[in-house]
């Protein structure tokens, strides 16, 4: 058997939000042996995490035609969907199976197309005789109304939901012994400093994220851009802040560093705008944190921002935006842009012009609300510890 806690379901750090999430859970449980199994070793050698745990590229069936097809024929044969999961995990499966296992992909309930790859890995993972763990999640309401959502979130010994939105559809799906309400890991990430253009002032910059994800939620094609594009305008004429271009997912079919040159197109002899290149989590969160506030798509860009006490609002389409926004707010009104409800190209000023308004007001709230926040995620960590005691024992 391995000794290794293992972490699953990691897409890479090229989504430097699924990076934030892996390095805080590190810190936290700096003293429990830890192996990454990734989509991507590659990204994860990259940016910050090679230091921080063991790496190992989980097998990729679709790469291999023989096993694929072998595979392919034995699932379809004896309606054995797991079998997949087991190639794909081979390397922590059978005499190399961990004690416990942690799904680090906390979207993966989100969304339809990744619900069935999660519930699958649990269900592996189970069978093989291991506990697993549901980290930092968040999980849509309506999921929860299936019957095998319900009996897949029975078989965690843990789900740590990170917004009250998704701990109150587990309860009132009657999945809650095994529940701890934490905020998201990413909420304890320490920033690095990061190198800065030389006319970036800091407090003085509106930060911007946008990304491919949201415009596809859009309602009116291209509406999105151009309310992105009429903000940085106002901003520009009617302020003497600057705009900082935030990328923060660098995926091949999810690029925000795509969107975000297409939103540069025009300005890029504006010396108070500036585009910033693919940096680590934790630079990244570094530049959020000198923004005097910020217009954000991404969650962990926006996680980043709040846990740096920076007015935030967020164009977001899911429920982690909302139960995020409400937990620390009280109300997503106001603090959450439906891009669905993007029906005009001055609403984003109007929100914007709002959050300006509030700002201090905002940033005090933030002051007075995150450090107990910020300490109550790296929290999270004793549950690990707990179980961990519990299956190496």
């Amino acid at each position: 058997m391995d000794n290794r806690l293992v972490m699953y379901l990691h897409g890479g750090s090229g989504n430097h939000g699924c990076e934030a999430i892996v390095n805080s859970t590190c810190h936290m449980i700096e003293e429990i042996p830890k192996l990454l199994v990734t989509n991507s070793e590659a990204e994860d050698r990259k940016y910050s995490l090679a230091p921080l745990c063991d790496i190992l590229q989980e097998r990729k069936i679709r790469e291999h035609f023989f096993a694929h097809v072998w595979y392919y024929a034995w699932r379809a044969m004896f309606h054995d969907p797991e079998s997949f999961m087991r190639y794909r995990f081979r390397q922590v499966l059978g005499r190399k199976r961990a004690p416990l296992y942690v799904s680090v992909g906390g979207d993966m309930y989100c969304y339809e197309i990744s619900k069935r790859e999660a519930i699958v890995a649990n269900s592996t993972f189970n069978r093989a005789g291991a506990k697993t763990v549901l980290w930092g999640c968040s999980i849509e309401p309506e999921l929860l109304k299936e019957p095998e959502m319900v009996e897949d979130m029975k078989r965690y010994a843990l789900i740590t939901p990170r917004e009250s939105v998704t701990e109150q559809a587990l309860f009132q799906a009657g999945v809650r012994d095994n529940v701890r309400r934490y905020p998201d890991p990413a909420f304890s990430l320490q920033p690095e400093e990061a190198k800065l253009p030389e006319d970036f002032k800091t407090g003085a910059v509106v930060g911007i994220n946008i990304s491919p994800m949201i415009i596809r939620y859009e309602k009116e094609p291209g509406i999105t851009i151009a309310n992105y594009r009429k903000l940085i305008d106002h901003i520009l004429q009617t302020t003497n802040n600057s705009v900082a271009l935030i990328p923060h997912v660098m995926w091949n079919n999810n690029d925000d560093r795509l969107t975000l040159a297409e939103l540069y197109r025009g300005y890029e002899c504006d010396a108070r705008v500036f585009l910033f290149p693919d940096l680590p989590c934790r630079q990244v969160k570094d530049v959020i944190a000198r923004c005097r506030v910020f217009i954000g798509a991404r969650t962990h860009a926006t996680i980043a921002a709040y846990s740096s006490c920076v007015p935030t609002l967020v164009v977001g389409y899911s429920v982690k935006a909302r139960g995020i926004a409400r937990d620390i707010f009280g109300t997503e009104d106001r603090y959450v842009l439906p891009v669905q409800s993007l029906q005009t190209s001055d609403a984003l000023i109007d929100a914007f012009q709002w959050l300006m308004r509030e700002e201090d007001a905002i940033r005090a709230r933030l002051h007075e609300v995150m450090p107990q926040y910020c300490a109550q995620a790296a929290r999270a960590g004793d549950e690990i510890r707990r179980l961990w005691k519990q299956v190496t024992t």
